[in-house]
Order: C-alpha cells, then sequence, then structure tokens
C-alpha cells in the first residue's frame, strides 16, 4: 500500500526499530494536509527589515557537464541548515491537516549513526533531535522550513555545514500550515557573513528539469541527492477540504529533508521539499515540494508573524461535466454551493445551497481549488462581484470578504456535519427545508445528505456522492444524519450497507462495503 507521507512523521514511527533491524518503516502522512498555528504568539523580529528575495525567471540553458552537480553542492550546501527541535513529551503534533488519519504527524528521529545521543534535561520534554532541514534566505539570520518541521517546538536550534559541534538558538517569526512554509529568526549565530539562497522561478520549471535536494535525511546532515521534476501542480491536502499544487520530484528525499531546498541546475531554489510517497520500506522516488514562488510570497506575511487569507463561508464541490447541460452551464462550468454558513460574508450577500458559482471577480471559475485559490488570496474587506446561476438564471452577488480562521472553519464544519464510523468515508448532515429545492430532490423528502466522500473510500467506488440524500439503510427509514450513522455505526466491517439514496428526482440503491 503506498500512501503520501511527512517526512518527519516517517522517522518518528521508525524510532523503535532503527537500531534493532535498519529497516526504517516509512509511516502515513500527517497532511488533512488541521493544526492549529497561532501566528500572533511570535515575538517581534529585532533584525535589521530583509528584502523579499528576487527570483531570476531566465530560461535554463547550457550544456550538463560531469562537474554541473559537483558545483551546485559546492556553491549551495553552506546555505542549508539542519534543524534541532525538542517538544513537551506529551506532544504527538496533533491532528495536521484536519486530524485524518492519512494526515498525522508525529516527530522524533532516529539518532544518526555517527552522532553522540542527546541529553534529556529536567524539564517535560522529548530528547533534542534532528527534526528537518531548512535553508538561510538572507544574511540577517532568517531561515524557511516546513511548519511541521517546528510546530509545537519549545526550543529550536539551527546547526550549519561544517560546524557540527554548534547549534544556534531560533525562533520562529511566522508559520502558515495552508504552505507548510514557517520563517525562523537566529537568536545567536556564527561570526562572519551568513551564506544566502538564492531564488529561481518555479513557474518556469518543467516536467524533465534536473534538480538536486539537499538536506538531512535520517538526521544525516547536508545530504545531496539528484533527479528531475516529474509533474507539476500535483495536488496535497493542506487542511480539510483544501488543496496545495506542489512539484513532484523523483530527486531521492527522506524524513528529515523537510524544509530543505530543492535546486535547479543553476543552483537556485525552485522548491521547499515537503513530503513523500512510501511503501513502508523505503524512498519510493515520489516526493513533493513546495513551488518556491508560492512561499516568497508569503515571506512579508511571515515576517510580520501572521498570514492573511480571504474567505467567503461556503462549502464547495465540483460538477461533473456531463452535468454541465442539464445545469444551464456553459463549457467553463462553475462550482457547486454545498453550503453556507450563518452570518458568514457568502450569507450576507444573499448566496444559498444549490447556487452554481460561474465567475469570480469577473473571471470564469471551473473548478473549486481554482475559486478556493482566488478567495485565499483576496484580502479581507475587499468587496468581490461574484456571479452565480440559480434555477438557471444568472445573477451576480456583491460578496465582502472575511478573513480565514481555521481553527473556526473546522470547528464549524464539525458542527454542521456529523461523521460517520470508519469504515465509508462519508460525512452526513441533516436535510433542512431550504436545502430540498437546492438539491432538487421531491419536496417532503426525508433523509441524511452526504456532504462530503472521502477520496478512495468505499462510499466513493460504490458511487455515492456529495448531495445525495441517504433515505434508508438496511431498509430502515432515516430521518437525520445521526439516525444514519447510528445504522451505520451497527454494520460490522466487510459487510455491506444497502442504501437508498434520492438523487435528484432520482431514487438509486446502492451496496457500500465497510472497511
Amino acid at each position: 500500500m503506498r500512501v503520501v507521507a511527512p517526512l518527519e512523521e516517517m522517522m518518528s514511527r521508525s524510532r523503535t526499530t532503527f537500531v534493532s533491524t535498519l529497516v526504517i518503516a516509512l509511516a502515513a502522512m500527517a497532511f488533512g494536509m488541521v493544526i492549529a498555528s497561532r501566528f500572533n504568539l511570535a515575538p517581534q523580529s529585532t533584525a535589521q527589515p530583509a528584502r523579499t528575495p528576487t527570483s531570476n525567471s531566465s530560461p535554463i540553458s547550457g550544456n550538463l557537464t560531469a562537474t554541473t552537480f559537483r558545483e551546485i553542492a559546492d556553491a549551495q550546501t553552506a546555505m542549508v541548515v539542519t534543524i534541532w527541535t525538542q517538544r513537551p513529551e506529551q506532544d504527538n503534533m496533533n491532528e495536521l491537516f484536519g486530524g485524518d488519519e492519512l494526515f498525522r504527524r508525529f516527530f522524533g528521529q532516529p539518532q544518526a549513526p555517527e552522532q553522540e545521543p542527546p541529553e534529556r534535561d529536567d524539564n517535560d520534554v522529548t530528547p533534542r533531535a534532528p527534526t528537518g532541514t531548512g535553508f538561510v534566505i538572507d544574511g540577517a539570520g532568517l531561515v524557511l522550513t516546513n511548519n511541521h518541521v517546528v510546530e509545537n517546538a519549545t526550543n529550536i536550534e539551527i546547526q550549519f555545514f561544517g560546524d557540527d559541534d554548534e547549534l544556534y538558538e531560533a525562533r520562529v517569526l511566522g508559520r502558515d500550515r495552508l504552505t507548510d512554509s514557517a520563517l525562523l529568526e537566529l537568536v545567536e549565530r556564527p561570526d562572519g557573513e551568513l551564506p544566502a539562497a538564492t531564488f529561481g522561478d518555479s513557474g518556469q520549471v518543467a516536467p524533465g528539469d534536473w534538480v538536486m535536494a539537499i538536506g538531512a535525511p535520517f538526521g544525516l546532515s547536508h545530504t545531496v541527492t539528484v533527479g528531475v521534476i516529474s509533474a507539476l501542480s500535483r495536488p496535497l491536502p493542506a487542511a480539510r477540504g483544501r488543496w496545495n499544487d506542489m512539484l513532484q520530484t523523483d530527486a531521492a528525499i527522506n524524513p528529515g529533508n523537510s524544509g530543505g531546498p530543492l535546486l535547479n541546475i543553476r543552483g537556485e531554489v525552485v522548491g521547499m521539499n515537503t513530503a513523500i510517497v512510501s511503501d513502508r520500506r523505503a524512498n519510493a522516488g515520489v516526493g513533493f515540494a513546495v513551488p518556491i514562488n508560492t512561499v516568497r510570497d508569503l515571506l512579508p506575511e511571515l515576517r510580520g508573524g501572521k498570514v492573511t487569507r480571504g474567505v467567503i463561508g461556503i462549502g464547495i464541490d465540483d460538477i461533473p461535466r456531463e452535468e454541465y447541460g442539464l445545469l444551464g452551464l456553459d463549457d467553463n462550468g462553475g462550482v457547486l454551493v454545498q453550503r453556507v454558513e450563518p452570518d458568514g460574508p457568502a450569507d450576507q450577500a444573499g448566496m444559498g445551497p444549490g447556487d452554481i458559482i460561474v465567475a469570480y471577480d469577473g473571471e470564469p471559475v471551473g473548478a473549486t481549488r481554482e475559486l478556493q485559490n482566488r478567495v485565499v488570496a483576496t484580502r479581507p474587506g475587499t468587496t468581490v462581484p461574484i456571479r452565480i446561476v440559480r434555477n438557471g438564471e444568472s445573477v451576480t452577488l456583491d460578496v465582502t470578504i472575511g478573513e480565514l480562521d481555521l481553527d473556526a472553519e473546522n470547528r464549524t464544519v464539525r458542527v454542521a456535519a456529523e461523521e460517520t464510523s470508519e469504515g465509508f468515508g462519508i460525512t452526513l448532515q441533516d436535510l433542512t427545508p431550504d436545502m430540498i429545492g437546492s438539491l432538487r430532490v421531491p419536496p417532503g423528502t426525508i433523509g441524511a445528505v452526504v456532504v462530503d466522500v472521502g477520496r478512495g473510500s468505499t462510499a466513493e467506488a460504490s458511487d455515492l456522492r456529495p448531495g445525495d440524500v441517504i433515505l434508508s439503510v438496511n431498509r430502515v427509514d432515516v430521518a437525520s444524519a445521526s439516525e444514519a450513522t447510528a445504522q451505520l455505526n451497527e454494520i460490522e466491517s466487510g459487510r455491506t450497507a444497502f442504501l437508498l439514496v434520492q438523487r435528484r428526482e432520482t431514487r438509486v440503491f446502492l451496496q457500500v462495503e465497510k472497511d
């Protein structure tokens, strides 16, 4: 079985087997990549204002020689750092990306063979350990890394290349869990000028481009690996219902590489290594890096300690292309509004469940991720025209963008919807009168609305869809989400749930096996 796994978590799960068997069990990723990120806790930086690194957007050209990668390693290794942390003993790095089991991250690394075991102090904290990688971005002492490398750390220290005996204290200036990025500031620093990274343009990379990763896999600091860009815009979960577009690479990255740079053949940073796909035995040649352009755009806010994003307070879903004509949509499509937060920006503007968003601020909208990216990039307080299709008619609503609060968003989702027992991968909500028209089910329909179907779940394989209304479970009528959940919970693992479903005007009978 292959899973997407954050780099540090896999090292944690291998702690008990590393010495005895030398087999590292690479475990399942923490990514939906939701952890509580509290940006205002960081103190104001005392460093001199540092400029945002510029990007070199010129095309890659020239010949690859026998010494190309040696030259990159010689020039760029010094700006890469190993990050050591301590955390509360009971801290299990709870619930990155919404608490889904696939995305649960745990920290604590197996000790590198050549290092002495760290001493435990008198506090109730984990031993100091190398938990990831980072890279210096300017001479003011700022270091970029992954959020999950430093989250909840009580102590952060930086180790520089060639200085194995000295660690320098650092603190968090700002963190952002949606991009899994964090900006650190050195409290203590070595003498002399710090080597700093040069940024490339991640928008210029293409599949087949050579890249190099430098990091501390399994605590082995400043390890160099080489590969190519395998694909662009790979969606990985960043929070419940939110996804990031990532660079995919086959350059070998492993637990401990998290937060390290992915470099092009000019030695410029084009990505920040974050996660891998693992077969639980070894690196599978599928790694993921946050595009550096994404992180670069956030640097001013990370320096200030808080990343601010927009929200309009709706739950959305893609519309199958074969349904476009039925809904009166053109080839540009749109996204379906499944739910609207009470008193949220969309609700205040008059948007409702069943509306179809076809344009945002004058630009067509074709998919949920496209709309999400535009909304979060909009400054809160901005009023944006959003064109919707409602009952076949086009309507434009002026929506004043609110400020995204992931913690509150998750609390709202949990209140509005009830999770079923493990084994089906669906989320249910009570069917309310105002939803009957938007879902186009017959008046008087009673049941539980499917608001989410997990990717790869048995429900998805059985063609259960968001917007379906479950009328009965194993011939027992259900009138609410709680009743449907109770019936589903009674089914044993490996047995089948027979669901009578209302799908718009049609009733469908589905068989869904419980994992």
